[in-house]
C-alpha cells in the first residue's frame, strides 16, 4: 500500500473567509466545491508529510499547519495587507527556514515558512 495524498480539513460555517483567506491570501485555486465541502490547492507536485512534535521549534507551540512558500516576503507582505496579526516572526531558525506564525480565520495556528 502506497499512500497517495494527505488532507488537512477544518470546520468552517463562513466559506467565505476561506476563499478571502486560503485564495485571496495564499493565493490557493479552488479545487472542487460541493457547497457543503471545499478544497484549495495547487498545481505544484508535492511529498506527502505529516509532522508531530513536542513544541513548535525555538519553544513555540505546534503549529496545526506548516505551509511552504517560495517567497517569504511576498507572503509577509500579503498577511499584513491583509491586516492578519503576525504571532512570532518572522525569524531564521537554526534547521534552515525562515518563518512567522499567523491564526486564519478558524484559530488554526499557521506555520508559513520558506527553506533558506
Amino acid at each position: 500500500m502506497k499512500v497517495m495524498r494527505i488532507m488537512a480539513n477544518t470546520r468552517t460555517g463562513d466559506p467565505e473567509k476561506v476563499d478571502a483567506f486560503y485564495g485571496g491570501i495564499l493565493g490557493l485555486e479552488m479545487l472542487m466545491d460541493h457547497g457543503w465541502f471545499r478544497t484549495y490547492g495547487s498545481d505544484e507536485t508535492m511529498r506527502v508529510q505529516v509532522s508531530f512534535g513536542s513544541q513548535g521549534g525555538s519553544d513555540t507551540e505546534v503549529p496545526d499547519l506548516s505551509i511552504e512558500v517560495d517567497d517569504l516576503s511576498e507572503a509577509l507582505a500579503r498577511f499584513q495587507q491583509a491586516g492578519v496579526e503576525i504571532l512570532y516572526g518572522p525569524v531564521d531558525e537554526p534547521w534552515g527556514v525562515r518563518r512567522f506564525f499567523v491564526h486564519d480565520p478558524f484559530g488554526k495556528l499557521l506555520n508559513i515558512l520558506q527553506h533558506l
